[in-house]
């Protein structure tokens, strides 16, 4: 009896604890959609995420001020370089990336909006615990909202403000743990090793999107 009660007073102190800032999976996989306050910008992108090298892939397609597009993009933060990717025709910019690398966590100041559960608590199952939180952006920019699993720390969606788009949400869906073809975050053997002339990093959705996460 006394093993009992001691276990359920464990258990009820480990439910009642306050959630802390984490951190995600050094690698993950998966997809993202992007939606912006003024309607400009709208995308859907398939990410491959490599905490430990400071390498991200995004394989975009999108809308653009009522033009459709598609974007390849291999971010190396380490090199400082972005490459510009078309498989298809074999071709292959690389630029010069200025925004740093900003690993998929909770920042240690944020401050914790609450916790809440996705779906449903009816049942085992039919919901996802979570843990949302706010802050500054860098440089104090504006504020952000970020929503993690509070089990395995994986991101589910993002709010930021930004002066060209007003607030972006960014969602998360379908993540996995750990990246099935790791050659995707290579340079394929077509891409320059120098830098492409004239090669300004531009100013799309890729580059603003890693300047503010």
């Amino acid at each position: 009896m006394k093993l009992l009660v001691v276990l359920v007073c464990v258990l009820a102190g480990c439910l009642a604890e306050k959630p802390r800032p984490c951190k995600s999976p050094p690698l993950l996989s998966g997809a993202l959609t992007v939606s912006t306050q003024n309607e400009k910008l709208w995308i859907y992108a398939k990410y491959l995420y490599d905490g430990w090298g400071q390498r991200v892939r995004l394989t975009e397609l999108g809308n653009y001020q009522n033009k459709s597009f598609t974007y390849d993009a291999l971010l190396l933060f380490r090199e400082a370089a972005m490459y510009e990717i078309d498989d298809k025709a074999r071709t292959c910019k690389k630029k010069p990336l200025k925004a740093d690398f900003h690993p998929m966590e909770i920042p240690i100041n944020s401050t914790l909006v609450g916790q809440a559960v996705v779906g449903s608590s009816s049942g085992p199952g039919q919901g996802l615990l979570v843990n949302t939180w706010t802050g500054n952006l860098p440089g104090n920019t504006g504020k952000y909202l970020t929503t993690f699993t509070e089990f395995g720390c994986i991101p589910v969606n993002t709010m930021y403000q930004t002066q060209e788009y007003g607030w972006m949400v960014t969602g998360f869906f379908n993540n996995v743990v750990g990246i099935s073809d790791p050659g995707q975050l290579n340079p394929p053997d077509y891409c320059p090793t120098e830098m492409t002339a004239n090669g300004e990093q531009s100013e799309d959705f890729t580059s603003l999107f890693f300047k503010l996460q």
